[in-house]
C-alpha cells in the first residue's frame, strides 16, 4: 500500500491501494470478476469512520468522491448490494481503485468532500451549472478600491459579492453606493508615494463632485477605507446597521450646531432608508438565516437550488443554481452537495439553514430546521416560488429556441402520464356531427408530435347508421379507417383520443381491440355539466388521470379535442348546404349533376334558379335544358297556385 495524501484543513488519514491498470474494451469475463473481487478486498479493510472516498479510472483519474459517516458502510454498499440505478452500475464498472480519506466528524467528511470535488472536478460528480453570466460586484485589493459590476471573477485582483440573477436589484444596489461613499471610477494605480509626490490629476468625476479626489489627498486614506467598509456592509446585506450609524451621527453634528454636514448625512440616512424599504421586510426576529429549496424538471436530470440569505429581516440576496445529476441523485443527497458550496460563494456564516426535509447530515456551525408554520415557513414558500420561477424561465427561453423541445416535453409527459410503452407521436381523434339523424357524418384529426397534421385529416360519411346514434357511428367510422390502413399497410396511430367519457371509450375499443385485434392505447376526455372538458380518462375500467385543468399538456389535449369538433361540423355543414342547394333540383328529370353544377356556380341559390327567365338559363345549360328546367318550375308554380 502507498500513502496518497490530500491537502485538508481538517486531521486525517489516507490510504490507497494501487492497482494494475487494463483497458475496459479488452476486459474478459474472468478478469471483470478478478476487478471486483479485489476491489471487494478493499472495501472490507475500510474503517467504519466517516470520511470521503474516492473511487479512480484505469487511467488513474478520480472519477467520484464521495462522502461516509461509516466509509466501510458506504463504499461497501456500492458492491455488495444489488444496484437498482443504472448509472450507478455504469460507475461501477469503471472503477479500478479506491482510496479514502479518515475526519473526526460528518461535519468534516462534508467539508472535505465538496472542498475534493471543487479541486478535481469529477466526471461523475453532480455538476453545477454555473450562472457565469450573471455579473458580481468587485471590490478591489487597490490601495485606494474601485467597486463596479463584473463578469469575470478573478479572487486574486478583489473580493467579489453575488453573482445577482436579477441585474436590476444589483445596479440598484451600485447606484446607493457611488452615491453615499463616491468610490473612484478611474483605473489608475494610485499609490501612496505617489499622492504625496503630487503624480496625479483630478479628473471631470472630482469636478462634478461624484469623487472626492483621494489621488490629490483630498480625501484621506482612512476616510475612504471606512466607507468602503461600510460599502461591504451594505452588499453583506448589513443596511439597517448602516442606517443606524448614520442616524447617530447625523443627531451628534445636529447636537453640535453642525447643521450642514447634519443635512449631508441626513441625505445619506434617507437613501439607506428608502432602499431598506423596498426589500422584502419579512421579520424584524430573523436576523440572519440561509433558505435553501430544491425544484426538479420534469425529467429529472437537473435540479434548481434556490437560495435566499435573510439578515436583519430583510432578504438581500436571492439565487437560483442549476444541478445536472450525473447518478440519480435524491433530493436529499442534492441539496446535501449544494448548500456548503453555494454558502462558500456567499461567504454566509448564518447560524440556521431553513430546508424542505429533514437532512441526517450535520453541517459546521450551523443547524438544518424544517419549519411547519410562520414567518420562516412564509420565506421557505418564497423560496420554492422562485425556484419555480426560474425553472419556468429557463424551459421557455429553450423552447423559444428550440420549438421541438415543448413538443417532445408535452408528449413525454403523457407518455408518463398514461404509463405508455412508447412516446405517442401520432395521436388520433375522432367526433361525430348530425342533426336528428339527418346527414349524419364523422371526423378524425391527426396529431403528429403535437402538432395538427392537416394532410391526414379524414371526414366519413355515415353509411350504415340510420338515425342519431352516435355509439355506431363511431364504430362504423373507427373499423372503417383502421381496416383500410391495416390494409394498406399504413403507420397506426401511438394514441386514440375520444370526444367523450366512457361510453365512447368502450365502444371504440369493441372495435380496436376485440374486432381488428390491435394493441392501441385508448383515452376519452369527458365534459361537465357546462360542456366544459375536466377530465382525461384512460385505462380499463376507464380512471381519471391526475392531470390540472390549467396545465399545459391539458390545454394541448383540448385543442385536440376542439379541432377535430370544428372539422366534424364544418363537414357536416357543408354538406347539410349542398343538400339544402341541390335538393329540388336532384327531382327534375333531364338535369344531371354537372348541369345542377354549373346552375348552382352561376345563381348560387335554387330560390334565384327560379327567378331567371329562357335566355339567363339557356346561356349557362343550353336551350333544351333551360326549357326543361323552365316548364318545371313554371307548371310546379302554376299548379301551387
Amino acid at each position: 500500500m502507498r500513502s496518497h495524501k490530500h491537502s485538508c484543513h481538517v486531521p486525517r488519514e489516507t490510504k490507497t491501494i494501487k492497482n494494475r491498470t487494463f483497458k475496459a474494451f479488452d476486459m474478459t469475463k474472468e478478469e471483470n470478476e478478478e476487478r471486483l473481487k479485489r476491489l471487494k478486498n478493499i472495501v472490507l479493510n475500510l474503517p467504519e469512520k466517516p470520511g470521503s472516498y474516492q473511487f479512480y479510472d484505469d487511467s488513474h483519474t478520480i472519477i467520484y468522491i464521495g462522502k461516509a459517516k461509516n466509509l466501510k458502510n458506504r463504499v461497501s454498499s456500492y458492491f455488495h448490494k444489488e444496484v437498482d440505478r443504472f448509472k450507478t452500475k455504469v460507475l461501477v464498472s469503471k472503477i479500478w481503485d479506491i482510496s479514502y480519506t479518515v475526519v473526526n466528524t460528518e461535519e468534516d467528511a462534508l467539508l472535505l468532500e465538496n472542498s475534493l470535488i471543487k479541486k478535481y472536478n469529477p466526471r461523475y460528480n453532480v455538476l453545477l451549472k454555473d450562472g457565469k453570466t450573471y455579473p458580481s460586484i468587485c471590490i478591489t485589493k487597490e490601495y485606494f478600491p474601485r467597486v463596479f459590476k463584473t463578469r469575470n471573477i478573478n479572487k486574486k485582483f478583489g473580493t467579489y459579492y453575488g453573482p445577482y440573477s436579477h441585474v436590476t436589484s444589483m445596479e440598484t444596489i451600485l447606484d446607493l453606493i457611488n452615491k453615499l461613499y463616491k468610490p473612484r471610477t478611474c483605473r489608475f494605480p494610485i499609490t501612496k508615494e505617489g499622492i504625496e509626490e503630487k503624480k496625479y490629476k483630478p479628473c471631470l468625476e472630482f469636478y462634478i463632485h461624484n469623487c472626492d479626489g483621494p489621488c490629490i489627498g483630498k480625501q484621506s486614506y482612512e476616510d475612504y477605507q471606512e466607507k468602503i467598509r461600510q460599502a461591504r456592509e451594505i452588499l453583506k446585506g448589513n443596511t439597517r446597521e448602516i442606517r443606524k450609524m448614520l442616524y447617530e451621527q447625523m443627531a451628534a453634528k445636529a447636537a453640535e450646531l453642525k447643521f450642514e454636514e447634519a443635512e449631508l448625512l441626513k441625505r445619506k440616512y434617507i437613501m439607506v432608508d428608502n432602499f431598506c424599504s423596498k426589500s422584502e421586510v419579512v421579520s424584524q426576529t430573523i436576523t440572519d438565516v440561509d433558505v435553501f429549496t430544491i425544484v426538479d424538471d420534469d425529467n429529472r436530470n437537473n435540479a434548481y437550488i434556490n437560495y435566499i440569505h435573510v439578515k436583519n429581516g430583510t432578504i438581500n440576496q436571492s439565487f437560483t443554481y442549476e444541478y445536472k445529476r450525473k447518478l440519480e441523485e435524491t433530493d436529499q443527497e442534492l441539496l446535501l452537495i449544494a448548500i456548503p458550496e453555494i454558502r462558500d460563494r456567499f461567504h454566509s456564516t448564518a447560524k440556521e439553514i431553513i430546508v424542505p426535509f429533514e437532512i441526517e447530515w450535520k453541517i459546521k456551525d450551523a443547524t438544518f430546521f424544517v419549519p411547519q408554520r410562520g414567518d420562516k415557513k412564509h420565506l421557505l414558500e418564497l423560496s420554492e416560488m422562485n425556484g419555480k420561477q426560474y425553472k419556468f424561465d429557463r424551459l421557455k427561453q429553450s423552447e423559444k429556441l428550440n420549438p421541438e423541445q415543448k413538443q417532445t416535453r408535452l408528449m413525454k409527459e403523457l407518455m408518463d402520464k398514461l404509463k405508455l410503452k412508447k412516446l405517442p407521436y401520432q395521436i388520433e381523434c375522432f367526433d361525430n356531427s348530425n342533426i336528428s339523424g339527418t346527414d349524419a357524418v364523422a371526423a378524425c384529426v391527426v396529431f403528429k408530435g403535437m402538432k395538427p397534421s392537416k394532410k391526414d385529416y379524414r371526414k366519413y360519411n355515415i353509411k350504415t347508421v340510420t338515425g342519431p346514434d352516435d355509439y355506431a357511428s363511431m364504430q362504423e367510422v373507427v373499423r372503417r379507417r383502421y381496416s383500410r390502413m391495416m390494409e394498406e399497410g399504413t403507420s397506426l396511430p401511438d394514441l386514440i383520443i375520444t370526444d367523450g367519457g366512457k361510453g365512447q371509450m368502450d365502444v371504440v375499443r369493441q372495435v380496436v381491440e376485440f374486432e381488428l385485434g390491435l394493441e392501441i392505447p385508448i383515452a376519452g376526455l369527458a365534459k361537465d355539466d357546462r360542456h366544459r372538458t375536466n377530465e382525461l380518462l384512460y385505462g380499463w375500467p376507464p380512471q381519471v388521470v391526475g392531470l390540472k385543468t390549467d396545465s399545459e399538456l391539458f390545454h394541448k389535449l383540448t385543442q385536440i379535442q376542439d379541432e377535430v369538433h370544428r372539422f366534424a361540423i364544418s363537414f357536416h355543414r357543408d354538406k347539410r348546404s349542398k343538400h339544402a342547394l341541390h335538393s329540388e333540383l336532384d327531382e327534375i328529370k333531364g338535369i344531371g349533376p354537372k348541369t345542377k353544377d354549373a346552375l348552382i356556380r352561376q345563381f348560387k341559390t335554387v330560390k334565384k334558379i327560379k327567378e331567371q327567365d329562357m335566355n339567363a338559363l339557356t346561356e349557362v345549360i343550353g336551350a333544351a335544358k333551360a326549357a326543361i328546367l323552365y316548364n318545371y318550375f313554371h307548371e310546379q308554380g302554376e299548379n301551387l297556385e
